[in-house]
């Protein structure tokens, strides 16, 4: 399965503890600083992919205000997976800081 961006780090929003959609919204722009700030839409894309895969699953269900809120967890299928991406992308991001060092020493155009 291709992670994206989004996927990444909704798994990664739900690593400490399970959250509904808000939740992970907001984690989600924590822990990007503000760079991502996935939509309603977007979000529940995502999680419909995740739960698909087995990623994450449906942690419990509450009521809130007359309206039904679903918590969502990372299952050990979702950690493996979101393990296997970050080491993943810091190795990739290891090549261009060892490429990008050698252009500034002028070892590359």
């Amino acid at each position: 399965m291709n992670i994206t961006e989004p996927m990444f780090l909704a798994l990664t929003a739900l690593v400490g503890e399970p959250r509904h959609g808000y939740g992970i919204v907001q984690e989600v722009d924590r822990l990007s600083v503000g760079r991502v700030q996935l939509k309603i839409g977007t979000l529940y894309g995502v999680l419909d992919k995740l739960s698909a895969e087995g990623l994450i699953a449906l942690d419990r269900e509450e009521a809130q205000q007359g309206r039904l809120r679903r918590y969502y967890r990372l299952t050990d299928e979702g950690a493996e997976a979101l393990r296997v991406e970050a080491a993943r992308m810091e190795e990739t991001a290891r090549v261009a800081t060892t490429l990008l060092r050698a252009r500034a020493a002028g070892g590359a155009a």
